[in-house]
């Protein structure tokens, strides 16, 4: 098998992957700051990244997979005060939104996940360090910067130049116990009526850059092998990571991997745009293994346009995929063992080219489809099991458990159950001579985007797109 090739952000290219300790692999993944429901766009990159686990586990690492949850930030503190709710009250009650959304996706749940306010203790200690090698300043407000001015190698994950950016966002440019005005805030100073935390330098709260480095130190040590998150994350939360991890003496992160965005109109998803498709909401007009297999479908560093009518087509473009996998099982009388394929394999080692696999996924359901129709059992289970090993790879078998109980039985068995019934009427109308309701019949799930197939074994249906 060829060996797996991942493109690091930092270096602009596609190289080998070889991770720190042989066998076993480290990954730290950007998660949600929990102050509103998720969008398509904030699980793309759980769905993207997920993919990356199962393709290691498949490869025989051991993998230890780390995702963050914001829980104490400016826009937490917001909404709380618009919903009338306790800041963490109202974190809590996002996180479980959120998590409900990767559950309903098939994300593995990570290995560990952390809350920030649970790591103020690293904070701090990371602070220290920080100013006691002269990285970092305290002006004596309780607030404490990193001076950036300071750092050999700011910057070189974005490839921006220092005296091309604007003031930092986190306080007033004007601020004059900032000794530059692009130096960020690791700590906040107190302000009335939001949360604190003492420090040696006055009660606070954790700047956005901070927690990150703190909890990756804390789970993964002081390197590791990928950190990874949306594409809008390289600046500057991923660059003032590296700046203060790299300051305080660590090696921090091997390989950069950045997801592409899901847009609408070419714009990225985002809250201002008043353009977000809440995952809950999408998930009544697909299931979660469709959305998954629709997120999933691009290259991970391609941007992917949202529209319905896309979503449609993806989700009709699963089903048939669906009903092949039913169909063999019925035929074999058992399901088709997942088997991963080199055609397959080669895609995904080379920087998870999943658009490459489901070509090869493509082939598997026409040439299998044939076999069913030329009563080849042999090759029906090659292909079935092909197919099932790429959709266990890629979070989509409709076999595993966490789709089977939701999804399978009440959706799929159902529907199959209504055509199923559907055409045994058309049946005994054309028994009976009755062309006209047979017609209908099959007229009707036409239009529903189901076409009937009159075979020597009795008639079959599939999915087609509408018209």
């Amino acid at each position: 098998m060829s060996a797996l090739n991942l493109y690091d952000t930092a270096t602009r290219e596609v190289g080998e992957f070889q991770p720190l300790i042989p066998g076993e692999v480290s990954i730290y993944v950007c998660g949600a700051t929990v102050q509103a429901a998720p969008h398509i766009g904030h699980v793309r990159s759980a769905v993207n990244f997920d993919i990356l686990r199962r393709w290691l586990i498949w490869s025989g690492y051991e993998v230890t997979f780390i995702r963050n949850v914001t829980d104490i930030d400016d826009k937490i503190l917001q909404k709380a005060v618009i919903e009338k709710m306790q800041w963490w009250a109202l974190a809590m009650k996002y996180e479980r939104i959120f998590s409900a959304a990767y559950a309903s996706l098939n994300v593995l749940p990570p290995t560990y996940e952390p809350r920030a306010t649970g790591h103020v203790t690293q904070m701090i200690e990371l602070m220290e360090t920080l100013i006691a090698n002269g990285a970092a300043y305290a002006p004596g407000n309780g607030d404490v910067y990193l001076e950036v001015r300071k750092l050999k190698r700011y910057l070189t994950l974005s490839g921006q130049k220092l005296d091309d950016l604007q003031p930092a966002g986190d306080v007033d440019a004007n601020n004059s116990k900032k000794r530059d005005p692009r130096d960020f805030a690791l700590w906040k100073a107190a302000k009335i009526g939001e949360p604190s935390w003492p420090t040696p330098w006055g009660a606070g709260r954790p700047g956005w850059h901070l927690e990150c480095s703190a909890m990756a130190h804390t789970y993964l040590g002081e390197a590791f092998d990928i950190h990874a998150g949306g594409l809008d994350l390289i600046f500057p939360h991923h660059e003032n990571e590296i700046a203060q991890s790299e300051a305080a003496g660590h090696k921090f992160a091997n390989r950069w991997l950045h997801n592409a965005w899901v847009t609408q109109s070419g714009e990225k998803m985002s809250k201002s745009l008043g353009n977000t498709l809440q995952v809950d909401v999408i998930l009544q007009r697909v299931r979660g293994i469709e959305l998954r297999w629709y997120l999933g479908s691009a290259h991970y560093r391609s941007m992917l346009e949202y529209s319905e009518a896309a979503l449609d087509e993806s989700a009709v473009a699963f089903r048939r995929i669906e009903h092949f996998l039913n169909r063999a099982t019925e035929i074999l009388g058992t399901h088709p063992a997942p088997v991963v394929n080199d055609a397959f394999c080669a895609a995904m080692n080379d920087d998870l080219a999943v658009p490459a696999a489901l070509a090869g996924i493509s082939e598997n359901l026409r040439v299998g489809n044939q076999a069913i129709t030329d009563g080849d059992k042999d090759a029906i289970g090659k292909n079935a099991s092909e197919i099932r090993g790429a959709l266990s790879i890629l979070g989509c078998d409709p076999f595993d458990p966490n789709y089977t109980l939701e999804n399978s039985t009440n959706l799929s068995d159902a529907l199959n159950g209504v055509i199923t019934l559907a055409l045994k009427e058309r049946t005994a109308a054309r028994e009976r001579k009755d062309f006209a309701a047979s017609d209908a019949i099959r007229d009707g799930l036409l239009e529903l985007g189901i076409t009937i197939e009159d075979t020597a074994q009795g008639p079959r249906w599939s999915m087609t797109e509408k018209s």
